[in-house]
């Protein structure tokens, strides 16, 4: 595993470790070079209540490939339009010790307009 991925996990597992605390439903997000990835887990983190990504035929449907903005925005929309019927509107983001900018940010304000609170 290389440095740069081992300091990232790092910074994921205090994240988490906070957010366990919160006691709120976790939102992850898990990028790669080609496509993004949104999961919403429960409390304790031992169920997953809802998932979106732009390998899903419904998200991937008008893009032109799956790892840019847009891509991570419409995985946002997709992700919240789950949530909420689940009944869930309040959740922590965790953004997996990525830096908060381009698709993770384009996938956090996405989630918030289609309802989110975090």
């Amino acid at each position: 595993m290389s440095i740069k991925n081992t300091a990232r996990l790092r910074r994921a597992k205090s994240t988490r470790a906070r957010i366990r605390e919160l006691g709120v439903p976790r939102l992850s997000v898990l990028r790669t070079g080609q496509h993004i990835y949104a999961q919403l887990f429960n409390s304790d983190g031992s169920k997953v209540l809802a998932s979106a990504s732009t390998t899903q035929s419904d998200v991937r449907e008008g893009l032109k490939n799956g790892k840019n903005a847009d891509a991570a925005a419409k995985v946002g929309r997709a992700i919240a339009e789950k949530a909420k019927a689940a009944g869930i509107e309040r959740v922590a983001f965790d953004r997996s010790g990525y830096r908060y900018h381009g698709r993770i940010k384009a996938l956090a304000d996405a989630a918030r307009e289609g309802g989110l609170q975090f």
